[in-house]
């Protein structure tokens, strides 16, 4: 395993998303430390538009680096409430501060049964290996 780092407050995904509750059912979502670094320098990333709504696991953006493009998946089931615009002019966030500056949307869950089967930073960690 690597030294990246694995917020141990966040939620995570098996396709390299993490969201960190925001209350009141909204998420906030990015990519690992892992998925970006797999990525390479990113210097495009697609977006959704608030009010678009997802199912869980459908394609909600897309991270360009590089090296390749990359379909940024929505975790949850439920309607977009917010995107990061600073993205467009600072792509690069994503590689230097995927826990913060980097974060993409924030989702509000319609299907709350959903969040129990997101996993924590050791277990994604173990996806990893």
């Amino acid at each position: 395993m690597s030294d990246m780092e694995y917020p141990q407050d966040l939620l995570y995904t098996d396709k390299h998303e993490w969201l960190r509750e925001a209350g009141d059912g909204v998420y906030r979502v990015g990519i690992t430390a892992y998925a970006q670094d797999a990525l390479g320098d990113v210097v495009f990333v697609t977006l959704p538009a608030v009010g678009d709504t997802f199912s869980r696991d459908d394609a909600a953006g897309e991270v360009e680096s590089t090296k390749s493009v990359s379909d940024v998946y929505s975790p949850l089931t439920g309607e977009i409430t917010a995107v990061n615009e600073a993205l467009d002019a600072t792509p690069e966030a994503v590689n230097t501060d995927p826990y913060g500056e980097g974060w993409m949307f924030e989702i509000k869950v319609t299907e709350a049964s959903e969040v129990e089967e997101l996993i924590d930073a050791e277990a994604y960690a173990a996806t990893l290996d």
